[in-house]
């Protein structure tokens, strides 16, 4: 399986032929959905859902698996071809196998009602966690991590990967990060999360 890094949190995962996206959102590239058979989408925010860029890539052919806020978006217009699931649900998509896991997304601040969040572990592997600080109740290969977002700081990062125990990180939710805050981001990640950390440029691939 290959890994390719998008923009922010949008991720682009591939196997025997087949392309699966997770969060194509504003921040990211136009073309980061283009191209998918299947679409993954964690939540509403629109850093991590760009209706315009999921619609392109279901008139393209692909199919979308998502909570039900996204999916009241699309499903009108694309009958059959986009799917809500949640927490505990387990499902294939373009031949991923997929696991729902979490429920809320996490804390910005106690005045602000939370919504929904969902995150995903594709192929028992590689799990993104959308906008929350789930801990899939397995183990979990490769975890995209994300870095620094509103609603998180870097002691509850590092708190994160010691609690999942993932044999790597990449990171994810960096948009806002700036060039010269990220060294800072990095040493403490590695030197204290008890995990290997790799950090991707947009467009970048990893082999998993």
């Amino acid at each position: 399986m290959r890994l390719t890094k998008k923009l922010h949190s949008c991720v682009r995962l591939e196997k025997d032929g087949a392309t699966l996206v997770v969060d194509p959102g504003a921040f990211s590239e136009e073309d980061a959905a283009a191209g998918a058979d299947a679409v993954l989408i964690t939540h509403e925010h629109p850093d991590h859902y760009d209706e315009g860029k999921v619609r392109a890539a279901l008139e393209a052919g692909a199919e979308v698996w998502t909570l039900r806020s996204v999916a009241d978006t699309l499903s009108a217009a694309f009958p059959g071809r986009v799917r809500t699931v949640g927490h505990g649900d387990t499902f294939t998509a373009a031949g991923f196998e997929l696991e729902v896991h979490g429920e809320l997304h996490a804390v910005i601040h106690p005045d602000l009602p939370r919504i929904t969040n969902i995150g995903f572990l594709v192929d028992g592997s590689v799990f993104h966690p959308g906008d929350a600080l789930t801990v899939p109740e397995r183990p979990v290969d490769t975890l995209m991590l994300p870095v620094m977002a509103p609603w998180n700081k870097i002691s509850e990062v590092v708190d994160y990967v010691r609690e999942v125990g993932p044999r790597l990180t990449i990171d994810i939710h960096d948009a806002l990060l700036t060039d010269l805050a990220r060294p800072i981001y990095d040493r403490h990640i590695a030197n204290l999360g008890g995990a290997p950390h790799e950090r991707l440029s947009p467009g970048a691939t990893h082999t998993l």
